[in-house]
């Protein structure tokens, strides 16, 4: 589906490339720092309306400059502001340089700020681009700051924070507010970026959403308009919906996949059986009603089960904790829709290559695996020991080693497929940290594969309908309660 502006993530390289690609077409640069900077001074007014100072930390690239406007624009308001500089500020080139020297104000260095009581500090020091940890005499500054716990609006991004990664670079500000232009970068929606930035509104200045979208790459923050999820039709029928298949633990580990089987269901598969082993089927079946229960005593039984083409997707994993029969039941389902999930993924932590060679044949992606920190540590070691890539670079990395969707969970999960688009999650509430959530994630994944519904689509949109759910369902929610919070659909 065509994207809309507000899903589009810039990372700092891709929002440079469309400043200069602006400035090319013709924009004057000039005017978009104008615009950029009175948005900040305004935003500043209306949130601190009674302000004794604002103190303007102005930075050495076109982000101080932002900030040299905003304090021209307080200063005619009839605000009382002073601005601090990093830097030699007679080295400043180019817009910034205009900026500073349209503000009659005269700068004194960092190191000689003073807190007082009532500051509210616009920080324009560094913005989205810093890759390496802030200078000392920022570090003190922030601390500082910190230390007196005033109130800072964040030009762009808040410094010390590497707007591509969300990571904090030795040190950062806690923005009260941020204020960015044009489109959000990744460091906004990941942790502990998400955090530190509060509050953050994004300001048009101008630039064409063409040109933005051309220069975007293939980062978006997930959201409905991005995929289509499946709309049962009047000759539909519960085979045409889709059969999902669920792979049970014993008798006293069945309620993972139990839970995983309920979310398929209401996810919209038109059937769902729970594959079981005979010491778990009076178990299971005294707890279900429309979920079919299937016995499966050895892997021949699973074998001529499977082979049912009927059955269109596949989740294992959830209470699931036999890793030689893991390996055995993956083997036999290679290359048909899968959803690997918790035990599913460490079983094959020593031999990682050859599950992902199980799927390396397939043109268009047909696993999803869904890890939490630790379980991507045993299926990817080198990635998650590099302290370098941030979330999502490691999840496009493992998603192209493994030929398989990757859906990193925590706060911020990453959805990442083998061809490097990637989609960053915002809606899942602190609650959803609970036993059975992610068994859940696993069984709504796995019922829109079993509709049809594309691999990277599916994942996407079961991590969104996952934290729709809930937010619905509210603090106190057990994973029992998410499947009956799923409607409406967006």
């Amino acid at each position: 589906m065509a994207d809309a502006l507000p899903t589009l993530l810039l990372t700092p390289d891709e929002m440079a490339a469309a400043d200069r690609a602006a400035a090319v077409s013709g924009i004057d640069s000039f005017g978009l720092m104008e615009r950029a900077g009175q948005a900040v001074a305004a935003a500043a007014l209306r949130l601190y309306p009674a302000t004794l100072r604002f103190v303007v930390f102005c930075g050495p690239g076109n982000n101080g400059g932002d900030g040299y406007v905003a304090a021209g624009a307080l200063s005619a308001s009839g605000a009382r502001v002073e601005i601090f500089h990093l830097g030699d500020p007679e080295r400043l080139k180019g817009d910034a340089a205009t900026a500073r020297a349209r503000v009659a104000a005269k700068s004194l260095p960092l190191d000689q700020y003073q807190a007082e009581t009532g500051d509210v500090i616009i920080d324009a020091l560094f913005g989205a681009g810093l890759s390496k940890p802030v200078p000392e005499d920022v570090k003190a500054v922030i601390d500082t700051v910190t230390a007196r716990a005033l109130p800072v609006v964040a030009v762009d991004l808040p410094s010390g924070l590497c707007g591509r990664t969300g990571m904090v670079r030795g040190a950062a500000f806690q923005a009260s507010h941020t204020v960015t232009f044009m489109a959000l970068k990744p460091g906004h929606l990941l942790l502990p970026g998400r955090a530190l930035c509060g509050p953050t509104e994004i300001f048009d200045i101008g630039i064409p959403h063409r040109i933005l979208s051309a220069c975007a790459g293939q980062i978006r923050r997930n959201d409905p308009s991005l995929w289509q999820l499946p709309v049962p039709g009047p000759e539909s029928h519960k085979f045409r919906r889709g059969h999902l298949g669920v792979f049970s633990g014993g008798a006293t580990t069945s309620g993972a996949a139990r839970l995983s089987a309920r979310a398929g269901l209401k996810a919209g598969a038109g059937l769902v059986t729970l594959g079981v082993p005979p010491d778990a089927a009076a178990v299971v079946a005294s707890h279900l009603t429309a979920i079919m229960v299937k016995v499966l005593a050895d892997l021949k039984a699973v074998a001529d089960w499977i082979a049912d083409r009927r059955l269109s997707a596949f989740v294992l994993g959830p209470g699931f904790s036999s890793g030689e029969t893991i390996r055995s039941l993956v083997e036999l389902i290679a290359g048909r829709p899968l959803v690997l999930d918790a035990d599913g993924i460490s079983a094959w932590r020593d031999r990682p290559q050859a599950l992902f060679s199980l799927y390396a044949a397939m043109e268009a992606p047909t696993m999803v695996l869904t890890p939490h920190e630790g379980e991507f540590a045993r299926l990817f070691p080198d990635l998650a020991a590099d302290p370098g890539p941030g979330k999502v670079e490691k999840a496009q990395a493992a998603a192209a080693r493994a030929r398989a969707v990757i859906v990193c969970k925590g706060a911020d999960t990453v959805i990442a497929a083998p061809d490097g688009r990637a989609r960053i999650n915002t809606n899942a509430p602190p609650w959803l940290a609970t036993a059975g959530s992610g068994d859940v994630l696993a069984g709504l994944i796995g019922g829109l594969m079993a509709q049809g519904m594309p691999a990277f689509d599916a994942a996407s949109a079961g991590v969104f309908l996952h934290g729709k759910a809930g937010e619905r369902a509210g603090p106190g929610l057990t994973a029992e309660d998410l499947p009956e919070h799923l409607y409406p659909l967006p």
